[in-house]
């Protein structure tokens, strides 16, 4: 009898030593996910910043150029009234 309860305790011991074991590799595992995901995370806030910035910067030039046309187009006009 005394030998089974020794052998029932040793397991027990082993047992909840693998499982604090396990228990930090799972924390270990955790927390590198968790770096992983918020570095990606920063890696793609900046992408959209840079994409937005980059199509602002097209959407501006594209007025800039369409105002530079109509107010050539409307001088035309204005010259082409004068002469008639």
């Amino acid at each position: 009898m005394k030998k089974v309860l020794l052998s029932l305790t040793l397991a027990i011991a082993l047992l909840t030593s693998c499982k604090e074991k396990t228990q930090d590799k799972v924390e270990e595992a955790a927390g590198a996910v968790k770096e992983e995901v918020k570095e990606t995370a920063d890696t793609t806030v900046h992408k959209v910043e840079t994409a937005v910035d980059t199509a602002k910067s097209k959407v501006n030039k594209a007025v800039e150029t369409g105002a530079a046309k109509v107010e050539e187009t409307a001088k035309e006009v204005k010259e082409n009234a004068k002469k008639k």
